[in-house]
């Protein structure tokens, strides 16, 4: 099973990651949730933490409240987000904030995926098994 990549920069590579059943809630997100308005607005993002490597407007990209997640941002879409060595961003899926704050379980879910995720991409720092 490979990470699907949302883009591969020069700089950043960005991926979504891939649970313990296979499925990978942000690229399910991504895909069947956003309209192609919103998906344009992600790509944008997206390819400019591949080139650039950051995003300094913390309208678009910030850490998530005192957590080590992060969140690409875009009006009421969220996506969030965590580093991994190899400069490599990983999104664990996606949802619609509707009020001021993220939901504990967005967060808690968040944790769920990256720890599945990980189980599967380990030893990412010595090969990229999602190249393989």
């Amino acid at each position: 099973m490979r990470r699907p990549i949302a883009c591969a920069g020069p700089l950043m590579t960005v991926v979504y990651a891939v649970c313990a059943n296979g499925a990978s809630p942000g690229w399910d997100f991504y895909n069947c949730e956003l309209d192609d308005t919103e998906k344009a607005k992600m790509n944008a993002l997206f390819h400019y933490m591949g080139e650039q490597g950051k995003i300094s407007n913390r309208e678009h990209f910030k850490r998530i409240e005192d957590t080590d997640f992060f969140e690409f941002k875009s009006f009421q879409v969220r996506m969030p987000c965590y580093f991994q060595p190899g400069r490599t961003l990983v999104i664990t899926h996606g949802f619609r904030k509707k009020g001021d704050r993220i939901p504990p379980s967005e967060i808690a879910r968040a944790n769920r995926i990256r720890n599945e995720d990980s189980v599967r991409f380990t030893d990412l720092g010595t090969r990229n098994k999602w190249r393989n």
